[in-house]
């Protein structure tokens, strides 16, 4: 019945949730936390809910909790294997599509080993930055900014391409695969999902390592590094704004000067936002889950309960939360959480008052804007009323001493950096004039 603060939360998370229920009886506990664990490991892993009544958890419990199970992946069908080795064997410019699901599955050295014995680029999803170093000759960064990009021109190049671990939601395969005429090889550890852009010529489902090295030990290595071109001149976009001294402070200079101040193996966790794509783009990752980037829903405000969350996993390393204003200021009370925790995280802003991402699209598609800028409160003074330290980047030559005296503090430091998103529609603007380097 309708009541004061009462809600159906066991149909309210249903939709989001891989497993929702309620337990009704003290008896039931064991066998519904065992399943909402097994669940939430199991591929694709997810957020099981169950709800926990207050007058159930009055009572009485005697059931002891159920062992779990060790999870064991089934070996890659061996005729599958043979015909993926026979069809990358055959391809004339076959390409690499990595997705998180190499991360999950603690394939990432075994990627790379596969990519660099067949001599087969690799493209990654933004959720799947690191999964191979991108000092690796055979990497080419990041897919998914735009349909017209460097790493589209190795798509539209490719006659075979090998999603690894990949998930549609990471990517829409129509906006890397539009033709629908090229070679699709699925290796995961589930099935491929259906979709009319996503036609399998091959599926081979079983442990991702396993699958990769079976499959390498069949397949005749390609000669040579066709996709080269591509891997250079991104390199070469990226070195391009490293002694910038224009302000406000380009994206370009942002990601370099951070990653100059920071170890390979420290911890960015990005926001969703206009800094998300350059973030994806153009920040170079040589580990895995050293770049957390939300995709596929893709919610603003992540950044600075990730990074909290990336500290206590990991609290020898410097994370830094990467983020807008406007999806800083959607979850900055969680600074109060990080101050009483004594968690020490660095929060640098991209501070350009608006959102900047659908600024973006709106002048892309409608040439103007339409209710998008806001004000900002003083960040300085608003970690100040935390207890936590502020600074704010007045001269492009700042960035970089300020980031190092934030990382040194063991502080939680926010660091407001004013951005010149003008660079948004420039980068539009070349990347619709690109012409393929290949």
């Amino acid at each position: 019945k309708e009541s004061h603060q009462v809600l159906d939360l066991e149909n309210m998370f249903q939709p989001i949730t891989k497993y929702s229920s309620r337990i009704l009886t003290p008896e039931v506990i064991p066998e519904v936390v065992r399943k909402s664990f097994k669940l939430a490991q199991t591929e694709k892993t997810g957020a099981p809910f169950f709800e926990f009544p207050e007058n159930i958890a009055r009572l009485e419990a005697r059931e002891k909790p159920l062992a779990g199970e060790h999870k064991i992946l089934p070996e890659p069908p061996a005729e599958k294997v043979e015909l993926a080795a026979e069809v990358i064997s055959t391809a004339r410019y076959p390409m690499i599509l990595a997705g998180n699901g190499v991360i999950r599955s603690r394939a990432w050295n075994h990627l790379t080993e596969f990519a660099e014995k067949l001599s087969i680029p690799v493209a990654n999803t933004f959720m799947a930055k690191g999964v191979i170093p991108f000092k690796h000759p055979t990497a080419l960064g990041s897919a998914g900014l735009q349909n017209n990009d460097y790493v589209s021109a190795g798509f539209s190049k490719a006659d075979v391409i090998i999603c690894i671990g990949y998930d549609l939601v990471e990517y829409h395969p129509h906006m890397w695969h539009p033709t629908n005429d090229r070679k699709i090889i699925h290796i995961d550890a589930t099935p491929a999902e259906v979709d009319a852009h996503y036609s399998v010529e091959v599926g081979v489902v079983g442990d991702i390592k396993h699958s990769l090295m079976r499959i390498a030990e069949l397949t005749s290595p390609h000669i040579g590094h066709p996709m080269r071109a591509l891997r250079e001149a991104l390199i070469e976009e990226m070195n391009q704004h490293s002694n910038d001294t224009d302000f406000p402070v380009k994206p370009q200079k942002i990601i370099w000067d951070l990653r100059t101040a920071l170890d390979l193996e420290d911890i960015v966790v990005c926001d969703v936002g206009a800094h998300k794509m350059w973030m994806a783009r153009m920040f170079r990752c040589e580990y895995p889950n050293t770049c957390i980037i939300s995709n596929g829903f893709a919610s603003m405000g992540i950044a600075v309960p990730g990074a909290i969350a990336a500290k206590m996993v990991y609290p020898d390393r410097v994370v830094v939360a990467v983020t807008g204003d406007a999806g800083f200021l959607m979850n900055s009370q969680e600074i109060e959480t990080a101050m009483r925790l004594n968690i020490s995280i660095v929060i640098l802003v991209w501070n350009d008052n608006g959102y900047g991402l659908i600024k973006w699209k709106q002048i892309n598609q409608f040439n103007r804007t339409s209710h998008v800028d806001f004000k900002n409160p003083d960040l300085v003074m608003y970690a100040e009323s935390f207890g936590a330290c502020g600074f704010r980047v007045e001269h492009t030559e700042d960035l970089m001493p300020t980031l190092r005296k934030a990382i040194n503090s063991n502080k939680l430091c926010i660091i407001d950096c004013p951005v010149d998103y003008r660079e948004n529609i420039k980068l539009t603007e070349k990347l619709g004039n690109l012409i393929s380097p290949l």
